[in-house]
């Protein structure tokens, strides 16, 4: 195998790594139960997904947005299809904000992700409530939300110095 597919591999498990961080996030639906906060909550795949598709969307895809959706559903227990709508309704919110755009702004893209959380867990937990009839805990749900409007700006920085270095070394090359 020469040097030259070598990179080329390499830089192809460099790209598909937010998708892979994806699965492997719904799979391992974590809580901080043992740490005793009680109210401490995020929801690591509504950034992830905001993020990636908000600056580089063919490195996710829908598709496998939405599987990744179903087998959330699968692991937390919810009706199959909801979490895919509503990460739907994530890329739907990153593309609307990626189109108007002319200068991304990390204060303006992270003002317009507490805007998209809101609207995407009030649809998830309105279908939940309505149609499913499940309880809803509001404390819990709005500590996860905030902290999840919180951590945006953490990941952000994060996802930010990985996608420079990854997908603009990879142009170069």
């Amino acid at each position: 195998m020469s040097v030259e597919s070598k990179k080329t591999i390499f830089n192809n498990i460099l790209e598909s790594a937010p998708l892979l961080l994806l699965f492997i996030s719904v799979l391992n639906e974590f809580d901080f139960n043992y740490l005793n906060y009680k109210y401490f909550s995020f929801n690591f795949p509504f950034i992830l997904i905001y993020y990636w598709s908000l600056k580089k969307s063919e490195s996710l895809g829908y598709g496998f947005i939405f599987i990744a959706g179903l087998f959330n559903d699968v692991v937390i227990g919810y009706p199959i299809g909801l979490s895919g709508l509503t990460y739907l309704i994530i890329c739907g919110f990153a593309a609307y904000l990626r189109n108007i755009t002319l200068r991304p702004n990390i204060i303006n893209d992270w003002l317009f992700f507490l805007l998209t959380i809101l609207a995407a867990t009030s649809i998830n937990y309105f279908l939940l409530i309505s149609i499913f009839n499940v309880d809803v805990n509001y404390y819990d749900l709005t500590g996860n939300i905030f902290f999840t409007f919180l951590f945006y700006y953490i990941f952000y920085h994060v996802f930010e110095f990985y996608y420079k270095s990854v997908f603009k070394r990879v142009k170069n090359d």
